[in-house]
């Protein structure tokens, strides 16, 4: 079923339902009512009757009587079907005209409830006929018991009116209202269809399209705007793959052509010395740990980017993470000079101020990357000094590693987070380009943030800034 159709078929549900029980409540209401207006005549009946009756009684001669009576009998009918009895207060039958219908024949129990009550209702409805008794005092004659019933013919053809009426007026309007909320809902819908349009025409070779039911501030307006959301990010997350393809097949390409230079141009000779050999070997072997450390870049990368809610955390101190990668970056690097600079925690911070929930592996890996670039940079033989500070307030901790080397340029910057990107001033430095986008990444996932500053001849600063605990 359609949402156009379910729409309008809900619409035309909840407004039948809403008329008929206003239908409902307005026959009914006029059903009592009419009821309640019939048995207010059916007592001033019983009053006018017993009223005549009694004034006949009062009458001097029997023939003024019998005259009375004869007018009392024209008198009662004026009712459908109507029946009047007029009982003494010995409960005898004294006055009687028209046929009591066997549902209203009087029970003399009946009549002891309403000498007790002064009215009562025998018959309340019954297929519009009612029947009612009525307490009549005389200071002459004592008490009387008038019994009045009839049939509600004006109600009965009203209320029958008045329910073909509901009934015509329900179907009608249901019918009305489906035919206008089918119509009312392809007007609604006809947004979603033309974004199905919309969306049907883009693909994954061009995700430049948007759709164009972005501007507004109705549902589907924000919809079209997530959804073009989604696409922009998309469309970032295809070209990042592809450069990052592009790149790294690049970069895999440069040691694996110097392998096979090597061994190809030495099988071409039958016979070399030991030192050529050793210096193939050499150069082979450079060459292969140049594709180690870029397959475990590219590993670290694809780990850095995996699900932050499958990352195994744990309480992990900064300040001995952070001498390890010194000791490790002195090891690779063993004529550069890295001074560290644990500055003193502020009186806010805990007593255990460098203590971070994180992943020891990659923020060890992110550190190590900072320190060495830092050396690369600055130059492992120039002598000039790599400082990294280490500080801590109540909420975060930053490392800052500042180095000498050449900088870069704004529009360097820029860049700087791309995989495989190196900068114009720094290519003639060995390296990949994998450092500080797989930082950056690790950063991320760990809530955190880094920040470059940096400038052509003045140096870099890299800072990690990591919420701590």
């Amino acid at each position: 079923m359609s949402i156009r159709l379910r729409l309008a078929l809900q619409f035309a549900a909840i407004l039948a339902l809403t008329l008929l029980l206003f239908a409902l409540a307005i026959y009914f209401s006029t059903a009592r009512s009419q009821r309640e207006s019939f048995t207010q005549s059916l007592f001033a009946r019983a009053r006018v009757v017993a009223h005549v009756h009694v004034d006949g009684l009062h009458r001097d001669t029997p023939e003024s009587r019998a005259s009375y009576r004869r007018y009392l009998q024209q008198f009662y009918r004026t009712l459908p079907e109507e029946a009047v009895r007029v009982y003494d207060a010995a409960d005898r039958l004294v006055f009687q005209e028209g046929v009591l219908r066997r549902s209203a024949v009087v029970p003399p129990a009946w009549l002891a409830a309403v000498r007790h009550n002064g009215r009562q209702v025998l018959e309340p409805a019954h297929q519009y006929h009612q029947t009612v008794g009525l307490l009549y005092h005389d200071p002459t004659w004592g008490n009387f018991v008038v019994v009045a019933s009839s049939v509600d013919a004006d109600s009965r053809v009203k209320l029958e009116t008045l329910r073909s009426f509901l009934l015509v007026g329900l179907l009608g309007s249901l019918f009305v209202v489906g035919i206008g909320g089918w119509f009312f809902a392809g007007q609604a819908l006809l947004p979603v269809r033309r974004m199905v349009q919309e969306v049907d025409g883009i693909t994954a070779t061009d995700l430049t399209q948007r759709l164009s039911q972005a501007e507004g501030v109705d549902e589907m307006s924000l919809l079209a705007q997530r959804f073009n959301q989604l696409l922009a990010r998309l469309e970032t997350a295809f070209v990042g793959q592809r450069t990052f393809v592009r790149d790294a097949s690049h970069e895999l390409r440069t040691p694996l052509a110097v392998l096979i230079g090597q061994l190809e141009v030495t099988l071409l000779q039958a016979e070399r010395s030991p030192a050529e050999y050793r210096r193939v070997l050499e150069t082979t072997l450079d060459a292969a740990r140049r594709l180690n450390d870029l397959s475990n870049g590219l590993l670290q990368i694809a780990r850095a980017s995996d699900d932050p809610a499958l990352l195994p955390l744990a309480p992990v101190p900064l300040d001995e993470l952070l001498l390890q990668a010194h000791e490790e970056v002195l090891r690779r690097y063993p004529k550069s000079c890295v001074d560290l600079d644990l500055r003193e925690p502020l009186p806010s911070a805990l007593a255990e101020p460098y203590l971070v929930m994180g992943n020891a592996p990659l923020l060890f890996s992110a550190i190590l990357n900072v320190l060495d670039n830092a050396c690369k940079f600055s130059g492992p033989e120039s002598g000039r000094p790599v400082v990294a500070t280490l500080s801590a307030t109540s909420k975060r901790v930053r490392l800052e590693v500042r180095d000498q080397g050449p900088g870069m340029s704004p529009a360097d910057q820029e860049q700087v987070y791309v995989p495989f990107f190196r900068a114009e001033a720094t290519r003639a430095v060995p390296g990949h380009g994998i450092g500080l986008p797989l930082t950056s990444k690790i950063m991320t996932l760990h809530g955190g943030r880094i920040g470059v500053r940096s400038a052509l001849g003045e140096g870099t600063t890299v800072r990690l800034d990591i919420p701590k605990i």
